[in-house]
């Protein structure tokens, strides 16, 4: 019997055996079907759109898995912690593409917690299916990591709210078909008391979606413009009032992500390998040398982060997880990141110099000068780890709050 087919509901039955076999079936299913091209991709760290991940998603449906993290009721695999972790972890050794995260890790939790069933059933399997793109419209201009000072406002009209505002920093806008979004529905009280979710079809009459052109020359984020946007009642979700609720639950989510881990480390394996093939071409020169002890360093904390990741899953799994232990995990993953790539932009740059300065990912040259041009575009796309998701700073007053007290 397939380990992804059994209904055994006894935590007791999943011993190191049936993780090994479960790994194992991972790894036949998507060494075979995942697509060449998809893996080239990723293994060469090209930027990945909705045409690409959705295809994926859309061979994992096909296969029962297309919400790993969802129970069974919703369209999801029902898989344990553990087993989520094993996915992301085989996938990201075969270069597979990543879930896309808005729908799947971000609102569709969201949805199964605070929303009707009516709300379950029209917005839960478009995303599982991978044939309906999700953007997060919770940042604006003043509003970044002090989320709650949002000004964005939605008025009540009937069965509908009318919202007028900006959304910034809005990834994948420019291809996604919805938005949740938060809105302020009231200034009495205090700020968090007034703000409500909403979800808003980008194709609404009002929307304007304008790119901003960021420093890595890739197309991640925009600016969302609403001007007397309509949005039925019906599509809110929660109170009102109770975005910020909902908020929290998604980021307290968010910071537990089983798949951050497993990409470093891959990560990491291409930048030893590239390490390497210079120590066999160039000899141990001073500059290898130092790359070497670096790498020796990251590699060390990726380990560590490997661990704390596991520690956190059990937390999870048995319900004792502190939202301190989150926050310390991302905020090691984004410095852990940025080490990384500045590893493989130091060891790249030394060798193609100005050829490698921003410019849209382009055809010509070498795969080498190509793989080099990736390498620093994921430098320069990583210079945000430190700020999207819940800056550094945010992380370490949760953590002192923790340690200290409020």
């Amino acid at each position: 019997m397939s380990t992804t087919d059994s209904t055994l509901d006894d935590a007791s039955v999943r011993d190191e055996a049936f993780y090994e076999r479960f790994r194992q079936e991972l790894h036949d299913f998507m060494s075979t079907h995942c697509p060449a091209d998809l893996r080239e991709k990723v293994r060469t760290n090209q930027k990945l759109g909705r045409e690409e991940m959705s295809r994926w998603q859309k061979i994992l449906f096909a296969r029962g898995w297309g919400a790993p993290n969802w129970p069974v009721s919703e369209g999801g695999t029902g898989w344990d912690l553990q087993q989520r972790y094993l996915f992301e972890e085989v996938s990201a050794q075969l270069d597979c593409p990543p879930l896309y995260h808005h729908g799947l890790g971000h609102i569709g939790p969201v949805i199964m917690h605070f929303g009707t069933e009516e709300q379950k059933a029209r917005y839960l399997p478009p995303i599982v299916e991978g044939s309906e793109w999700w953007c997060q419209g919770y940042s604006e201009p003043g509003a970044g990591s002090d989320l709650a000072s949002l000004k964005t406002a939605a008025v009540r009209d009937g069965d509908h709210y009318v919202i007028n505002g900006q959304k910034i920093w809005t990834s994948h806008a420019q291809e996604a078909d919805v938005m949740y979004t938060l809105v302020r529905t009231s200034k009495e009280g205090r700020k968090q008391a007034g703000i409500t979710l909403l979800v808003v079809p980008l194709n609404t009459p009002g929307i304007e979606v304008r790119p901003i052109h960021t420093i890595d020359q890739w197309h991640h984020v925009n600016e969302v413009f609403l001007n007397d946007v309509r949005v039925p009642v019906a599509n809110r979700l929660g109170d009102e009032g109770e975005g910020w609720k909902c908020a929290k639950f998604l980021l307290d989510r968010e910071r537990l992500s089983p798949a951050t881990v497993p990409r470093l480390a891959r990560q990491l394996e291409q930048v030893s390998e590239l390490i390497q093939e210079r120590i066999r071409a160039e000899g141990a020169t001073p500059h290898l040398l130092s790359a070497l002890k670096r790498l020796y360093h990251a590699q060390g904390s990726a380990l560590g982060a490997r661990e704390m990741l596991l520690s956190a899953i059990q937390e999870e799994m048995n319900g004792t997880l502190a939202a301190s232990k989150s926050s310390a995990l991302k905020l090691h993953c984004s410095e852990l990141s940025q080490d990384i790539s500045s590893l493989a932009y130091d060891l790249t740059a030394s060798e193609y110099g100005a050829r490698l300065l921003p410019k849209p990912p382009q055809a010509d040259g070498s795969d080498d000068l190509q793989m080099g041009r990736q390498l620093v575009h994921t430098y320069l796309f990583y210079r945000s780890r430190s700020i999207a998701g819940g800056t550094s700073e945010v992380q370490k007053n949760v953590i002192a709050r923790a340690i200290f007290g409020s």
